[in-house]
């Protein structure tokens, strides 16, 4: 990574914002993130709340890089991009599905908390009902299925044509189990890692155990584009870029790496911003046609003012960006 910018100048320019969802998800109603400028335009710091230091260094190291680095080399200029489906009922699927502009894939969660299999299927039927037998659909179990569980869900949805299914259990291990499980009875069904490439220690022991056939890649978490297409080169897996549940801000560096991968087969998941009830920037990094194209967005004043929290949350957000910074100190970032 190039030198950290100075700690108290990026503290002392930085803009807190918290956005309200459409609907709850990912556990949340509200998306607070961290915006500040650079040379080179905006960077975004949103670790979700339960990300320590060490973590959060990383979603620091790529908003540096957004705002101070130089633009990376594309190899294409549009990026097909999917709808995603929080965990709704199955009768507002299709309500959902009209705010993503021309997309012919589908993400849809599955496997929340305190719904049943049969809320799965349901919502994924609906899906299928409303994009016609030629869109792909995916799931995304965000780990949330033991390999028994995984296997009997899957048995069921890929009734309704799924392209792949994503991180359906929490580790890497059970993840190749689960592959090994879904051939022996003959379940025909990619695997997609996400949470065990973007929250592991080892992103590649994905590929050493053959846990997964694609993998989900997302510029934040992984400390910027840079380091994403380290990891999918080292990884050999075909990858698609996906959001953190990022402001138009985040999105874009999210846009830049799709741009930037060799290859590129599945839609990505950069559409995110359709989930929430407003943005920073206007009018928002929201697909047309089914795409979304590189770009620098710049926040507006008056966004940025409006969607400003109460004085207490910006200073426990101020407070974090500088933890963060000291953990790339620590980590040697930037020497």
């Amino acid at each position: 990574m190039h030198t950290i910018p100075d700690r108290d100048e990026v503290l002392a320019s930085c803009h807190v914002v918290s956005i309200p969802m459409r609907v709850r998800f990912r556990g949340i109603e509200h998306r607070e993130a961290v915006l500040f400028e650079g040379p080179s335009g905006w960077g975004e710091f949103a670790p979700f709340l339960e990300y320590g230091d060490a973590e959060s260094a990383r979603w620091l190291a790529a908003g540096i890089e957004s705002a101070y680095a130089a633009e990376p080399a594309r190899v294409r200029d549009v990026v097909s991009v999917n709808a995603t489906v929080p965990a709704v009922a199955a009768e507002s699927v299709g309500a959902v599905l009209a705010r993503f502009d021309g997309c012919t894939t589908a993400k849809v969660k599955v496997a929340e908390r305190g719904q049943a299999l049969a809320d799965d299927v349901d919502r994924v039927a609906a899906a299928r009902e409303a994009m016609g037998p030629h869109g792909r659909i995916r799931i995304d179990a965000n780990g949330g299925w033991d390999v028994e569980t995984a296997a009997g869900a899957l048995g069921k949805l890929t009734a309704y044509g799924l392209e792949y299914a994503e991180q359906p259990c929490a580790t890497v291990e059970e993840l190749a189990e689960l592959r090994a499980c879904l051939a022996r009875r003959g379940i025909d069904v990619l695997i997609a890692a996400d949470e065990s490439i973007r929250r592991a220690g080892d992103p590649l022991r994905v590929s050493a155990l053959e846990a997964a056939d694609l993998i989900v890649v997302k510029a934040a978490p992984l400390g910027g584009v840079a380091a994403a297409l380290e990891i999918v080169e080292a990884s050999g897996l075909p990858a698609v870029v996906s959001s953190a549940l990022d402001t138009s801000v985040g999105i874009a560096a999210g846009v830049r790496l799709a741009a930037t991968l060799p290859t590129l087969d599945h839609a990505c998941g950069l559409g995110t911003v359709g989930l929430f009830a407003d943005d920073v920037v206007d009018p928002p990094m929201a697909p047309v046609a089914g795409v979304l194209r590189p770009a620098r967005p710049d926040p507006s004043v008056r966004r940025l003012a409006a969607l400003a929290p109460s004085p207490g949350r910006q200073a426990w957000w101020r407070d974090r960006l500088g933890r963060a910074f000291d953990q790339l100190v620590a980590d040697g970032a930037g020497r």
